[in-house]
């Protein structure tokens, strides 16, 4: 709880876009409108629509830290902990460079935070952080997952 908190003070305020080289795909209009329509879809419980755009995005950009935070965040609302593990983890080290601003925050579950961007280019914040702080509500959850089944 107290790790959602400061995750969630992190991006209060916040209001923008990624950039890429990440650094090519700031500027890149439709991954941009790929982005929030994903989001826009997550956020309406529409999953498997969501999903399959992620999927889409990664195929044309395999390490784009916000479209795999975002499938982490779908795989955590289905409770696939490995697998939103294993995206969180791709994007860390993919993020540092990755500056944007918030339009959005989606709370998956109380585990998972998912992000909305807008149209504004740049930004001033890593998504790193955010993506860490994920990953240690994940591992958290799926810990309390396995004792709950008892693997």
């Amino acid at each position: 709880m107290i790790r959602r908190l400061i995750l969630m003070g992190l991006v209060v305020g916040l209001v923008g876009l990624p950039g890429l080289s990440v650094r090519a795909q700031i500027g890149n209009q439709d991954l941009r409108r790929s982005l929030v329509q994903s989001y826009d879809l997550l956020e309406a419980g529409k999953l498997a629509e969501a999903k399959q755009i992620y999927e889409e995005i990664l195929e044309k950009y395999p390490n784009n830290p916000l479209a795999l935070n975002n499938l982490g965040a779908i795989y955590v609302r289905e409770k696939d902990y490995q697998r939103a593990l294993n995206c969180l983890e791709r994007a860390l080290p993919r993020a540092q460079d990755y500056k944007m601003l918030v339009n959005r925050v989606c709370d998956v579950d109380g585990v998972c935070l998912a992000f909305r961007p807008t149209a504004v280019e740049y930004g001033n914040h890593d998504l790193e952080p955010l993506i860490a702080a994920n990953i240690e509500m994940v591992k958290d959850r799926f810990a309390a997952s396995q004792k709950e089944t008892g693997k």
